[in-house]
């Protein structure tokens, strides 16, 4: 089913975080008194007396500010509101009519996109006399709300979910593989999600940290949909100066959580770092399939040096080894077709499954070797094998004495997993239990 989407407008600090958050019953919208904090669009979905819609938070309009990424918050603000099948425009009640709120309405009101116009911040029940003079800005009747105490929301609701187009059925959203696009900052995560959507969707900038909001869009290719997510940068907690940019640091997590399989971006140009191998293993003991893009492959100028880049990925992400390598240029777009091809191999052995058969001739096949674990005259004997778990899978064996099996033979039996079956870019679980 397709899913209508609104847009909630604004200028600067009007409260459109704690409305989506209102609306949508969590805490997803990042909340700040700092100007700008929004700079991306990010979605919600939330559910309304059983009718489901997407909320998009977009960042604060301003036509005059010294804020460099003001016209792409603007311009992002614009095409939210162009997509989008409702409009809420949030003014503050508290404040009164702004020069700003004439200039935003007056864009709105050529649009031809049904808008609500939400006076926030008037927190105390019954004092609706503020709402009056913004009857001024042309854009039909005054909506009441506080955003913070919820006063006014539910008549709101009401009238937005009685307002949206009816109901079509379509490719559902949950079918669609879900990839997080995560690195640390300037890693090219945004120029490369640009590049595979084809258009200019997320606010690209060299200064770390700029998205800070993970923003979902659906993109098919071939016949497999996959729901991008571009996340901010990742850093160690450390280095995290701004309460902004720990959100943002906060949501990546969320958006890990919530994905199928995550490409993790390598800039080339610099090496894997140790904040590579931080935000690789975040991913990992999450359970995410992973593909690893090394980008700015162009600026690698000599075969040596391409060599040793390659060479030194066993020894840097050794514990993602199972993760394939795609070597790219987000600027150029060399090697980016091969991305989403790459995910969908990914995400089959991510979510496939292998029959107890199988396992159980492999785990033949290992008895015979005779490699196993002695230890105080007990011997640990694997009985029977069988798949437990997908996405990743989980691989659960049963034996006699389950508390002998060590790290170094549960990577053994990883490997033999992995020689035998194609679990391409998945990471695997293993559980040993005792038989009966």
């Amino acid at each position: 089913m397709t899913v209508p989407i609104v847009a909630v407008v604004g200028r600067p600090n009007v409260g459109k975080s704690t409305f989506v958050n209102r609306m949508i019953q969590a805490q997803d919208a990042i909340v700040h008194s700092q100007s700008g904090v929004t700079r991306d669009r990010s979605y919600h979905r939330a559910d309304w007396n059983g009718r489901e819609f997407m909320l998009v938070d977009t960042g604060g309009i301003e036509f005059s500010t010294d804020d460099a990424f003001g016209d792409s918050i603007r311009n992002q603000a614009v095409v939210a509101a162009n997509e989008a099948d409702i409009v809420v425009f949030l003014v503050d009640g508290a404040v009164g009519v702004a020069a700003g709120d004439e200039e935003v309405a007056g864009l709105l009101r050529r649009q031809k996109t049904p808008v609500f116009l939400v006076v926030n911040k008037l927190d105390t029940p019954g004092r609706e006399d503020p709402i009056h003079e913004f009857w001024s800005l042309g854009l039909g009747q005054p909506w009441p709300v506080s955003a913070l105490h919820g006063h006014g929301s539910g008549d709101l609701l009401d009238a937005i979910v009685e307002a949206l187009p009816p109901a079509d059925e379509g490719e559902s959203e949950d079918a669609a593989i879900g990839v997080a696009i995560i690195g640390k900052p300037n890693a090219g995560k945004s120029s490369l999600y640009n590049k595979l959507l084809g258009k200019e969707r997320a606010i690209v900038s060299e200064v770390a940290g700029t998205t800070r909001d993970a923003i979902d869009t659906m993109l098919t290719d071939g016949e497999t949909s996959f729901r991008l997510v571009d996340t901010a940068g990742l850093r160690r907690k450390s280095q995290i100066e701004e309460s902004v940019e720990y959100y943002g640091f906060v949501r990546a997590m969320r958006a890990i959580d919530r994905a199928d399989v995550a490409i993790l971006v390598v800039d080339a140009a610099t090496g894997v770092t140790d904040q590579d191998q931080r935000v690789a293993r975040f991913a990992e003991e999450r359970g995410c399939g992973i593909v690893i893009a090394l980008n700015k492959w162009d600026l690698i100028e000599t075969p040596e040096e391409k060599i040793g880049l390659v060479a030194d990925l066993p020894d840097r992400l050794g514990f993602i080894g199972f993760a394939p390598v795609v070597r790219v240029s987000a600027l150029t777009g060399s090697g980016v077709q091969k991305i989403l091809p790459m995910v969908k191999t990914v995400y089959d052995s991510y979510a496939g499954t292998i029959s107890t058969s199988k396992l159980n001739a492999l785990l033949t096949d290992l008895r015979a070797s005779g490699h196993t674990i002695s230890k105080g005259g007990k011997m640990l004997r694997l009985q029977y094998a069988t798949q437990t778990g997908v996405k990743p899978p989980v691989f659960t064996f049963f034996a006699n004495h389950p508390r002998m099996v060590e790290t170094n033979y549960e990577r053994y039996l990883e490997n033999r997993l992995r020689e035998a079956f194609d679990l391409t870019g998945t990471p695997v679980r293993l559980k040993f239990r005792q038989k009966g």
